[in-house]
């Protein structure tokens, strides 16, 4: 299927073409610090053996420049497995209830942002997540192996609040992540993502991309869908990916997962109980041809979790998460050495 192509000129214009809309009240310009800290402790029973990881320390620093519109943000991880990495580094200009009737509420108002630098592409459920919020102790395949893209590019983000809140996004970017930004590209990618609020306590989340990280341009498809109320946050989300001239079979992978939170008045805020199946087809990340093919990066497998996360504080603040993973692989699979059964206990610390 091929998609209708739009022109980076005319995305900038609409931008720059619209009205810009500042606030009127006081507001600061003293940088914000955040970070979360995530450090974990891991068992394999299979060959006998331990591990300690700092998988996560990622800083970041936000605040706004010369006007309530214009704010940046700039994030590093110094510890992502081991390595350092920059993740985040953009601007956003903020244009708040730019149609809205200020007659009417809150609720029925809408605003329209742009960003412009390195980010998350909007994309998915789950691979959107930040480490402190996830609910498990490590990604779905969807979050870390199949869905995960960040890159450099330009988007804007409408909201819309009617009864039925509706968000999207969607922009233009390079397509080769993050170490690859000096090339020059004939044809810019693309992300979109659409939420659809449609009734109380539910989202659905439809999304596409294009992508080339190399030399072989990659389509990707997403679906999910999420019920989440005070207690229960159940969600199941499905990704379709193809690449082109049939470099590499389709992929397909699917995450399913249920929590439920209890209430607690001593020693802890909270604790949730948890359970996940995921699974995914072999899959390539399209930067490696041999034989006229792409090479397989990920084989197929599927996984279950189970587990508890305690909370000292404020959910998704500071967490234990207890999680044990069995994994079932193919007779032809090939699993990586962190791939395999393990009992995972992981601090988080968000601050």
């Amino acid at each position: 299927m091929r998609i209708q192509q739009f022109s980076p000129i005319i995305f900038l214009w609409t931008i720059l073409g619209l009205p810009f809309h500042a606030f009127a009240q006081e507001v600061s310009y003293t940088p914000s610090v955040h970070g979360v800290i995530r450090g974990k402790y891991e068992y394999q029973p299979d060959i006998d053996s331990h591990r300690f990881e700092v998988r996560n320390a990622r800083f970041n620093f936000s605040g706004l420049v010369g006007s309530p519109s214009l704010c940046y943000k700039a994030e590093i991880d110094l510890s992502d497995e081991g390595e350092i990495k920059m993740l985040d580094a953009y601007v956003n200009y903020k244009l708040f209830d730019l149609f809205a009737d200020s007659t009417k509420t809150k609720d029925s108002g809408r605003s329209l942002e742009f960003t412009i630098g390195q980010m998350r592409v909007p994309f998915t459920i789950d691979a959107k997540r930040s480490p402190n919020d996830q609910y498990f102790a490590n990604r779905s395949f969807i979050g870390k192996q199949v869905g995960n893209v960040r890159d450099v590019g330009a988007m804007m983000t409408y909201r819309f609040y009617p009864e039925h809140p509706v968000i999207l996004e969607g922009g233009f970017f390079n397509g080769s992540g993050l170490t690859n930004q000096k090339v020059w590209h004939k044809k810019l990618n693309f992300s979109t993502k659409a939420q659809f609020f449609f009734a109380k306590n539910w989202n659905l989340t439809l999304s596409a991309q294009r992508t080339k990280p190399d030399s072989v341009r990659i389509q990707t498809y997403d679906a999910g869908i999420y019920y989440q109320d005070s207690h229960w946050h159940i969600e199941g989300e499905y990704l379709y990916k193809c690449y082109a001239d049939n470099l590499y079979n389709k992929v397909h992978a699917v995450d399913a997962f249920v929590n439920y939170d209890l209430p607690l008045k001593r020693y802890f805020k909270k604790i949730s109980f948890l359970g996940r199946y995921d699974f995914m087809t072999d899959y390539s990340d399209g930067m490696k041809l041999s034989n006229g093919r792409l090479t397989t990066t990920d084989y197929a497998r599927q996984r279950l979790t189970g587990g508890i996360t305690l909370s000292l504080g404020k959910p998704f603040q500071s967490d234990i998460r207890i999680n044990y993973e069995k994994y079932f692989y193919q007779a032809n699979g090939n699993p990586k050495e962190s791939e395999k059964d393990k009992f995972v206990v992981e601090f988080v610390m968000k601050f």
